[in-house]
């Protein structure tokens, strides 16, 4: 159950950041245009999937309340504040979704709250991953931080780092979906993404092995851990390749690939700790009558249900976006 549980709480966090990602990040790159019909069509391409997107957010939040409550409570009492901070974010673009195509004269504002709020988001989630990395200040099971101990320049730095993240994800899904000058845009912001998004990768692997030489010493002994970042590196390459050919379906995926494997580092590189140092999953489970009880519920009927509409979602929504009068 601990297993099935944790994979559970690993694919949703996956999911989450792969396709509330690539929306974020065209929420990042909606304003540094002023042209309305790129604006237009980047709305678009988001706008039928957006808020399913959100979901798996709130899966990997009851998948760790119910079945790591442990894990929940320290890292609810250690980022207490930027959790806020983002979900307030977060539902300052969700309004901007409802009321940008209804305001005339204010538009502006809620083309502003839905930037702001993509960016903010982003920024908190980088930032978060960040003070994790780096390691919080626990002490017998309670954090001890007060409220800025997950603040340091290095959570500044994946910050900045998963905002060049995310919006080369969503110039990817940009080129996916769109055509025309807001795809060929996109194929121009591409290389300029990923070097910021190289730099910080290179930066924060470097730190995390110079700051943890535990984590030294394990890449040393296990030369195949090597793999997540070989793969990164071939998907880089591919994605260099499709983008100078111009292959609109492969850069998405390639970027897709780079996230997982850096997802797969970063796992590896900490098991079989949930906190860093701090707590294992064996010992971050709940007993095993609650984590039976989720799975008759969440884990059998609820997860498949949402991993379903998520795949026939985006089966209807396939394609490219096309204009219409009236959206």
């Amino acid at each position: 159950m601990v297993t099935y549980w944790v994979s559970l709480l690993a694919i949703s966090i996956l999911l989450y950041v792969l396709l509330d990602g690539f929306d974020l990040g065209i929420g990042i790159l909606f304003g540094l245009t002023r042209n309305e019909a790129r604006r237009h069509a980047m709305w678009g391409a988001v706008a039928p999937i957006w808020d399913g997107n959100e979901t798996w957010l709130v899966v990997t939040a009851v998948i760790l309340w119910g079945a790591f409550p442990a894990v929940y409570a320290m890292l609810m009492s250690a980022f207490y504040l930027p959790l806020v901070v983002m979900l307030s974010a977060l539902i300052l673009r969700g309004v901007a979704f409802e009321f940008r195509y209804k305001a005339e004269r204010m538009r502006w504002i809620w083309d502003f709250s839905f930037f702001g709020g993509s960016l903010v988001a982003t920024f908190v989630q980088g930032m978060t991953v960040g003070a994790l990395v780096e390691g919080l200040p626990i002490t017998s099971g309670q954090y001890t931080g007060g409220d800025f101990g997950w603040f340091s320049p290095f959570a500044v730095l994946c910050g900045v780092g998963l905002c060049f993240g995310y919006t080369l994800l969503g110039a990817c899904w940009l080129i996916r979906k769109c055509d025309g000058v807001v795809k060929a845009a996109a194929y121009r912001q591409v290389p300029y993404l990923s070097i910021g998004l190289l730099v910080f990768l290179i930066a924060v692997f470097s730190f995390a092995l110079a700051e943890n030489l535990q984590i030294m010493h394990r890449w040393i002994e296990r030369p195949y851990l090597l793999f997540f970042p070989a793969i990164a590196a071939l998907a880089a390459i591919v994605l260099a390749i499709s983008v100078e050919r111009h292959r609109d379906g492969l850069p998405f995926y390639m970027v897709a690939l780079i996230f997982l494997s850096a997802f797969g580092t970063l796992a590896i590189s900490f098991w079989p700790y949930m906190i860093p140092y701090v707590i294992t999953v064996e010992e971050a489970a709940a007993p095993h009558s609650s984590l039976a009880f989720m799975f008759w519920g969440e884990g059998l009927f609820v997860y498949p249900l949402m991993l379903i509409y998520t795949v026939i979602s985006y089966r209807v929504f396939r394609g490219k976006v096309r204009a219409t009068p009236m959206h």
